[in-house]
């Protein structure tokens, strides 16, 4: 068995904003001399993550990333009929495992207890201590954990104690905790190392993001008395062919999931969505949804290494897709020439020439 397997995508974007800087523009980056679009791998893995494809083929194995999982609890504890005094404590105890608590400040606990804010602001300033700090992962086996205790505690009327709070579970079979890992900063014994390697998608060629300006007419105004747009606005864009590295050691997830069978559908879940599902940002303005036109997967124990190196100098080439299959070829060819073979098997696909298919891509990673 190789222990990793490495992923190599070329996908075409046509104009989109598929994931953004904080001024709202795609982000970028410098490679090579040139200005490159870019797609953080925090976007690509949420993006896999919480897809259609994951939710079908891992059903009840993704776990639930939240701050807001004591808010949760306390809401079921009040259902099941505990007051919300013992409700908030009950809560607190539980969510304090998976993260600090968040506290109110001298200004914000004024304003609890001030009889002139607002119902909504006061309801909102109660639940926040019901707030973990940090993101928390949680795992179907640990929810499920909570979820017992929750229903313990409100059927005989007393507050979990002891052994019972120790919910985190070091074995679980939470598949994208195992891919892309997690970091419980007051729990290190819990944390789980991330078996996928993500990088930034970046654009083989030089790109310059360009400007949309746009008007919106109101459709009930007959010009009459106005005959301008009832918004005007302006939004950034750019269109790019990405090159995506994804390298996943497999011993590692074998080792976190333990079991053969949720190892090859999380094997085949991630590489589908990575070639079939595109990031959500602005989505609605651009339908930039986009498949993988080409795919490079190689197997074996050797030291994983990115091609990018293939696009340190931006293709410049009216036929930009050949041009890039080209030079990513050339470049695994040179390095398997200087270094000996860098992986043990390999397999393409390719949608400009129809050779090959995802299933043949999948079929080699899993086996």
């Amino acid at each position: 068995m190789g222990r990793f397997v490495q992923l190599h995508l070329l996908t075409s974007y046509p104009p989109a904003n598929l994931n953004r800087d904080d001024l709202g523009r795609p982000k970028t980056a410098v490679m090579g001399g040139a200005t490159r679009l870019r797609v953080s791998s925090q976007s690509l893995k949420r993006a896999w993550r919480t897809s259609e494809v994951f939710e079908s083929a891992l059903k009840n194995h993704i776990g639930t990333r939240t701050k807001m999982m004591g808010v949760t609890i306390f809401e079921s504890l009040v259902d099941k009929g505990v007051s919300e005094s013992k409700a908030i404590e009950w809560a607190k105890a539980i969510a304090d495992k998976f993260g600090k608590i968040k506290s109110l400040s001298k200004k914000e606990a004024a304003e609890l207890k001030d009889p002139e804010t607002p119902a909504d602001k006061k309801e909102k300033l109660k639940r926040k201590p019901l707030e973990i700090e940090q993101l928390a992962h949680f795992s179907p086996e640990e929810e499920a954990a909570i979820d017992a205790l929750v229903a313990a505690s409100a059927e005989r009327g007393e507050a979990p104690q002891g052994g019972e709070l120790d919910l985190l579970r070091k074995q679980h079979s939470a598949a994208d905790i195992a891919l892309f890992g997690r970091m419980l900063a007051s729990s290190p014994a819990f944390n789980t190392e991330a078996a996928a390697q993500v990088a930034h998608a970046i654009s083989v060629h030089k790109v310059a993001v360009e400007d949309d300006f746009f008007t919106a007419v109101d459709d009930l105004n007959n010009g009459a008395d106005d005959m301008g747009a009832a918004h005007m606005g302006e939004t950034e864009f750019g269109a790019a062919l990405f090159y995506q590295y994804i390298c996943i050691d497999k011993q590692l997830l074998k080792e976190t999931l333990a079991d053969e069978v949720l190892v090859k559908r999380t094997l085949s879940a991630l590489i589908e969505a990575a070639a079939t599902v595109a990031p959500t940002g602005k989505q609605n303005s651009f339908a930039s949804r986009a498949r993988a036109s080409y795919i490079l997967c190689e197997v074996g124990s050797q030291q994983p290494r990115t091609l990018s190196v293939a696009f340190l100098k931006p293709v410049d080439s009216t036929s930009m897709l050949d041009a890039s299959i080209l030079q990513l070829e050339e470049t695994r060819s040179k390095m398997d020439k200087v270094y000996g073979d860098c992986s043990d098997r390999f397999v393409v696909m390719n949608a400009n020439t129809a050779q090959g298919s995802l299933q043949d891509v999948i079929d080699t990673a899993v086996e």
